[in-house]
C-alpha cells in the first residue's frame, strides 16, 4: 500500500506536470453514489455541500448519523470498480495531455482503498502514476514539482485543494472543474487566480496552452 500513499514511486521527466484530482474529476463520484445510496434505501438531500448531515433514510426520512455516513462512503470505495464511470472525456483529454506533460493522479481518500482505485484506473488505460492522501494537498504538489523550472497545473473541483495548492505553488495553474448539480451550487467558490473549465475539452487546452506557453 505505501507505494501509492508515498511519493517514492513518483518519477518525473523534464517535462511540465499536470496533477489531478480523481473524483468528480476523472472520475464521476456524485451520480454514481446517489445511485449507491439509493441501492442502500437512502437518499442525498443536498441542503449544504457535504454528505454528513445531507444523506437521509428513505424510510423515515431521517439524517443518518455520522458514522453510518463514514461507513457507507468507505463501502463505496470499496465497491468503486462496480460503481464509477470516466467523468466527461477525461480518459480521451488526459491521454492526449500525457503526450506532453507528466501526469500524477492525487486523490483525497482513505489510503487503503487506493488499490482499488489502482484497478479502476488501470483499466481505463490510466496508468498515470497515483497518489493516496487525506492530508493537505499543496505542500504535496509542492514535493512532487520542487523546484523544477518547468510549467505545472493542478485541477480540481474542491476549492480548498485548489487554495492549498496555489498557496504552496504559488506559479502553479489553477483550474477548477466539476459537474452541475444542485449539492455543487452549495460549493465555496474560489478566488480569483483560479480558471473554471466547462468541460474536460476547455481543461485540456487551458493546460496545453500553458504548458506550451
Amino acid at each position: 500500500m505505501s507505494e501509492l500513499t508515498d511519493l517514492d514511486h513518483v518519477t518525473l521527466s523534464q517535462r511540465p506536470l499536470a496533477v489531478c484530482d480523481v473524483d468528480d474529476v476523472v472520475l464521476e463520484f456524485l451520480r454514481p453514489f446517489e445511485a449507491y445510496l439509493e441501492s442502500l434505501g437512502h437518499r442525498l438531500l443536498p441542503r449544504s455541500f457535504r454528505l454528513h448531515g445531507n444523506i437521509i433514510s428513505r424510510t423515515d426520512e431521517r439524517a443518518l448519523e455520522d458514522g453510518l455516513v463514514t461507513d457507507i462512503l468507505h463501502a463505496f470505495f470499496e465497491n468503486q470498480i462496480t460503481w464509477q464511470k470516466p467523468f466527461g472525456s477525461s480518459v480521451e483529454s488526459l491521454k492526449r495531455i500525457g503526450q506532453s506533460a507528466d501526469v500524477v493522479f492525487l486523490t483525497a481518500m482513505p489510503p487503503r482503498y487506493a488499490q482499488h482505485r489502482r484497478a479502476l484506473l488501470d483499466g481505463l488505460g490510466l496508468d498515470f502514476p497515483l497518489v493516496a492522501t487525506e492530508s493537505p494537498k499543496g505542500p504535496v504538489v509542492n514535493r512532487l514539482h520542487g523546484d523544477r523550472a518547468l510549467p505545472v497545473a493542478f485541477i480540481d473541483d474542491m476549492a480548498h485543494n485548489l487554495h492549498s495548492v496555489g498557496e504552496a505553488v504559488p506559479h502553479c495553474l489553477l483550474v477548477q472543474l466539476m459537474p452541475e448539480s444542485e449539492i455543487h451550487r452549495h460549493a465555496p467558490k474560489p478566488g480569483p487566480n483560479v480558471v473554471r473549465a466547462m468541460d474536460w475539452e476547455d481543461a485540456e487546452q487551458r493546460l496545453l496552452g500553458h504548458f506550451s506557453a
